[in-house]
């Protein structure tokens, strides 16, 4: 059997490539931004030391990272109605991302506080400094230069896992190439664009949050 390719059966459907990766795009920077926050808080929480806030943080990193995202996903979007609680399918996935991502961010930060030297603490009760302005202003910024990369793995990583949000009818990029290849039944053409998106989409990501972070970042390095 001899198959002929033809990438010219796509090209109607270039508006709809565009339209999915915005759509992915979209999630991946919500929960990137929401994801990073969540990060930044519970580890936060656990550097403080305090005994009561550090299992509920623990058990939700555990759970998270010990169970599947697509679970996660589903729980989200299909068990929360139970509860009363009812969500689009692009807000379910926003926040099962956002969540995911939390989770992992927590435990990437953390290793970035645990790695600041006592005596950058020190320093600052030496000046007069509270607790809250030592952790913003001297702990906080040192660790996030050395977990940097970390992040923008996983924010990556986030992005990439993201092809699963089609499943719950979001309008993703997998999602429209779903519906392109079951319409011109060109399967192998059209995975093959949308695994080159992917790609690009990932290589340029990386490469402008490196860009982000070296701007943000110059001059603090340890």
């Amino acid at each position: 059997m001899e198959y002929q390719l033809d990438f010219g059966a796509l090209l109607e459907y270039v508006d709809l490539f565009a339209e999915g990766a915005a759509v992915t795009l979209g999630l991946t920077a919500v929960s990137a931004v929401a994801g990073v926050a969540v990060g930044i808080f519970g580890a936060a929480a656990l550097w403080s030391g305090r005994s009561w806030m550090r299992w509920p943080i623990v058990t939700y990193v555990e759970l998270i990272r010990n169970t599947p995202f697509i679970v996660q996903m589903f729980f989200i979007f299909f068990g929360l109605p139970s509860l009363g609680l009812r969500l689009t399918a692009l807000q379910a996935a926003a926040l099962a991302m956002t969540i995911n991502l939390g989770a992992y961010a927590i435990e990437i930060v953390r290793a970035g506080l645990e790695s600041v030297p006592d005596g950058q603490g020190e320093a600052g009760r030496s000046v007069g400094l509270h607790a809250i302005p030592i952790f913003v202003l001297i702990i906080l910024p040192q660790a996030l230069v050395t977990v940097y990369p970390a992040l923008v793995s996983q924010i990556t990583i986030t992005m990439l896992e993201s092809a699963v949000v089609s499943q719950i009818a979001v309008v993703d990029l997998t999602h429209v190439g779903d519906f392109i290849q079951s319409r011109n039944f060109r399967a192998f053409e059209t995975y093959v664009v949308i695994t080159v998106i992917y790609l690009v989409m990932a290589l340029l990501m990386r490469r402008l949050l490196a860009l982000a972070g070296f701007r943000l970042f110059a001059g603090r390095g340890r």
